[in-house]
């Protein structure tokens, strides 16, 4: 009896910390996202674009991530349907980060190093275009998971009830391969752009003998690229760590769990506006006023409620 009660406690205190941190880098996310489209300065600059696509990105696999840990809790079977179009969704917006920083850090090389093609190949419809290219290169994939499913098995089993997480579903030997190969291919590619990209700029940083400042703050823009990628590969290594971890310390597999989950699926979403956001001077202008103005209403709401 008591072991339960505190099983059940543990799975409510864990529920707050990840709604609680869902909702809370969800507002500041949201802020970017706010400003971005308050101000049209923004709308023509290739890099403004592609970076509150990733915020954006970022804010969708957020409330996929939260959805689908609360309802592993709360509902233990799912129909395999509506599971399967939630675990769509949440593998498309969890692949589109590493492909949206690739694109990113070729944009910032081309800046650099091309700078009088800069406009002709950076332009916005052209921005756009790329921001497409990436749903359909992770929507093909994901797809692929429903098809291998169909295939393996009678079409029923969508009105059959499943416990939703992805190993449950997508279980099969197919599926397992079709992940390591385009995964594996994916970050490989992501992988050898940021690397690229590094260089080509590094070395435009040292023969520069005009506008250093700006070929530095490429060169450090694009290592953050680098860091935000390693964090987004946690989510493929978790499996191996969660293995480690719980051979040594099985007693404890809920907070190992809970902690690679975390994070994994959740702190690297807050790293987007802080990594970018707040680096750039004139985004974060618009922001911290913005910021400023709802932490005074916030604050003062309880006396404007009661005048």
């Amino acid at each position: 009896m008591n072991s339960s009660r505190v099983t059940y406690e543990d799975a409510i205190g864990k529920h707050c910390i990840v709604v609680g941190l869902g909702v809370f880098i969800t507002y500041i996310n949201g802020i970017f996202v706010f400003a971005f489209f308050k101000h049209s300065v923004f709308y023509t600059d290739p890099r403004y674009i592609l970076y509150i696509h990733l915020v954006i990105n970022d804010i969708m696999m957020l409330f996929f991530s939260v959805l689908l840990y609360v309802l592993s809790y709360t509902l233990l079977f799912m129909n395999a349907a509506l599971c399967s179009v939630l675990l769509l969704f949440a593998s498309i917006t969890s692949e589109n980060s590493p492909l949206n920083l690739a694109g990113m850090a070729i944009e910032r090389y081309i800046a650099i190093c091309k700078p009088l093609h800069h406009t002709q190949l950076c332009s916005v419809n052209r921005t756009y275009i790329l921001i497409g290219l990436i749903w359909l290169l992770n929507f093909i994939p994901a797809l692929t998971d429903i098809f291998i499913l169909l295939v393996n098995g009678p079409v029923s089993i969508f009105s059959r009830s499943v416990s939703c997480y992805s190993k449950g579903l997508y279980g099969s030997n197919q599926h397992l391969m079709r992940s390591l190969i385009v995964e594996s291919l994916y970050l490989s590619c992501v992988f050898l752009t940021l690397f690229f990209t590094y260089i080509k700029v590094l070395q435009a940083a040292k023969a520069a003998t005009s506008d250093k400042v700006s070929a530095r703050k490429a060169q450090n823009t694009i290592l953050l690229h680098g860091l935000q990628l390693l964090l987004c590969m946690l989510a493929y290594v978790t499996p191996f760590v969660n293995y480690f971890f719980l051979a040594l310390f099985p007693k404890y597999w809920t907070i190992i769990l809970f902690s690679t989950y975390l994070l994994s699926n959740i702190l690297p979403r807050l790293l987007s506006p802080l990594i970018y956001g707040v680096r750039d001077q004139q985004m974060f202008k618009y922001v911290k006023r913005y910021l400023t103005c709802s932490l005074f209403f916030l604050k003062n709401e309880p006396n404007m409620l009661k005048s």
